[in-house]
């Protein structure tokens, strides 16, 4: 056997821009862990994941540096050793880098290689790129580290290996999305299998305006086998244990693996809203309670991130709210717990219409009455919410934003919206998800929280008398279809046709949700749980006339 090694996982939830916090977290995990322990701490824990613009004010910069000094100087007086990450100026440019300290003294500095610039990332436009990295010698290990995004081609990799690196270690601040922990085990395990290596994957968790990081860090061995996994959407610290035998190979001893996430989508959302709120100083939040799905399951989420007693809901009924949602929503804000209140909108409405009056016509638009009623409830709510200091809700769907279903200045009202990247139809298999059981961390209570009734009745705005979404809407599991086609997939009309469409359907589908970009460019922000979610990775123009290239094509 050759000399042991101790690793400990620090997978951490850092605050963007709040150093003195974050170093902070940095110091818990060493002061956690083992003594003698090599602590690996996720991509730019110093400063948070990820810092945007941030990253070119040279006093952040520099706040970050001296943050990383202020760590070399005290590990003078520790055994326990640290993998620092953060921005780094070196010869006039800034990298994303991380740090062996150990010894009151930087023992090795390796720089980002590959810098993401596609989706959620924008790298190249803050950071230098690095050269290829060489391994660094930690105790007669020669230890092959990179950051996040090398992991995802062989360059990096495969040059740790060839200069005779025997583990690899990767801190990440790898983003929640559906289906990515398997591509990250994917990405990883092709990286073990180009060099033989094991490798130690540590990523951060929490919530960062519409991004969401879900933790989930792991440890495969030479052969690509799963040796620890992780808790996702959790802070934890791992302490692992490491030999290389005679053979060379690591044996590796780590704590016994998380379970499975229970539903990822829901601890996804759930923990974006708690982190929103919390670290942005928020008492609570307040919502528009209006017997319908989407609130339900909005409040239901902000109980479990947040607990009952910060979350308020209010039922603003109109002349076309019906006894049922005036009912229903009563029922759903007792089963959770929280303070419900009714404040009518009847009479503003008419003081609006009253004034307006001369200005319409017979000829006037049924969406012009319908608006006014949702910007009453808007005014509403930011009135409440400016008087209390918790903030707005928002409730609508990715269903609803798309197709531009929604009111500017009304129920798109809010600070923040937990369902902005999920379909219609995922909103009813979460909320009866939730009624089944409680997600791990949450704060709600056990047991049905959303009536059956809002389950099974027809969804609508009520805003006129009858109405129902599917007056102006296909059926939502056929629009949603479309839509999954059109934002996620960038199919085209003819292979959403062959897909089983109706031609004149996708076409009207795909206007609606062209001429709705300038309402999602005024919307709020919301976690991102999709491949694309409509915020950063898609940069649609406001002013775009391919649809009617479609059209003449027709």
């Amino acid at each position: 056997m050759t000399n042991p090694l101790h690793i400990a996982l620090a997978q951490i939830n850092p605050i963007v821009g709040d150093i003195a916090f974050n170093l902070r977290k940095i110091r818990q995990a060493r002061d956690d862990a083992q003594a003698g322990a090599l602590v690996v701490l996720p991509e730019t824990a110093i400063t948070g994941y990820p810092a945007e613009d941030l990253i070119l004010k040279p006093a952040f910069v520099d706040a970050a540096m001296a943050a990383v000094q202020e760590l070399v100087r005290e590990s003078a007086d520790t055994q326990t050793a640290l993998i620092v990450t953060g921005p780094w100026r070196d010869d006039g440019k800034v990298y994303n880098a991380l740090h062996v300290v150990a010894g009151g003294t930087i023992t090795a500095t390796r720089y980002k290689t590959s810098l993401p610039n596609y989706g959620v990332f924008d790298e190249k436009r803050i950071f230098s790129a690095g050269p290829l990295p060489a391994p660094v010698e930690y105790k007669g290990h020669r230890l092959g580290l990179m950051i996040c995004e090398d992991m995802w081609t062989p360059p990096a990799a495969a040059a740790l290996k060839e200069q005779g690196a025997t583990l690899l270690i990767v801190p990440n601040a790898s983003p929640y999305e559906k289906g990515k922990q398997d591509k990250r085990l994917s990405v990883a395990r092709a990286r073990v299998a180009e060099t033989g290596l094991p490798l130690v994957y540590v990523n951060q968790n929490g919530g960062q305006d519409d991004l969401v990081f879900d933790g989930g860090s792991f440890i495969l061995n030479e052969t690509g086998a799963v040796v620890m996994q992780g808790e996702r959407f959790a802070e934890a610290l791992y302490d692992t244990a490491w030999e290389r035998a005679g053979n060379g190979h690591w044996l590796c001893s780590a704590p016994e693996s998380a379970p499975a996430a229970a539903n990822a989508t829901y601890q996804a959302v759930m923990l974006g809203l708690r982190d929103y709120v919390q670290k942005n100083g928020f008492p609570g939040v307040m919502l528009g309670m209006s017997g319908g799905i989407d609130s339900a399951l909005s409040a239901a989420i902000a109980v479990d991130a947040l607990g009952a007693d910060a979350v308020h809901a209010v039922m603003m009924p109109s002349i076309h709210t019906s006894r049922d949602s005036i009912d229903d929503a009563a029922d759903c804000s007792q089963r959770l717990g929280i303070r419900h209140d009714s404040v009518s909108i009847k009479d503003m409405v008419r003081a609006f219409e009253h004034e307006l009056g001369s200005h319409f016509t017979s000829k006037t638009p049924s969406a012009t009455h319908e608006n006014i009623q949702a910007r009453c409830r808007g005014v509403t709510l930011m009135a409440l919410s400016n008087a209390s200091g918790r903030m707005v809700l928002s409730t609508g769907n990715k269903s609803e934003l798309a197709v531009g279903y929604a009111t500017l200045y009304g129920d798109m009202c809010g600070g923040y919206n937990v369902l902005k990247d999920i379909y219609k139809t995922d909103v009813y298999a979460l909320a009866r998800w939730r009624n089944a059981q409680v997600p791990p961390h949450g704060k709600g209570p056990a047991g049905i929280v959303i009536p059956d009734r809002i389950l099974t009745k027809a969804p609508t705005a009520e805003l006129r008398p009858g109405q129902t979404d599917q007056d102006s809407l296909p059926p939502y599991d056929v629009l949603d279809g479309i839509l999954k086609g059109l934002v996620e997939g960038e199919k085209s009309l003819p292979a959403l046709v062959a897909d089983g469409y109706d031609e004149e359907l996708v076409r009207r589908v795909w206007r609606m949700l062209d001429a709705a970009e300038y309402k999602r460019r005024q919307a709020c922000p919301g976690p991102r749980v999709s491949r694309r979610a409509f915020g950063r990775e898609r940069r649609y123009p406001l002013t775009n006339h391919f649809a009617k290239h479609i059209e003449k094509q027709g």
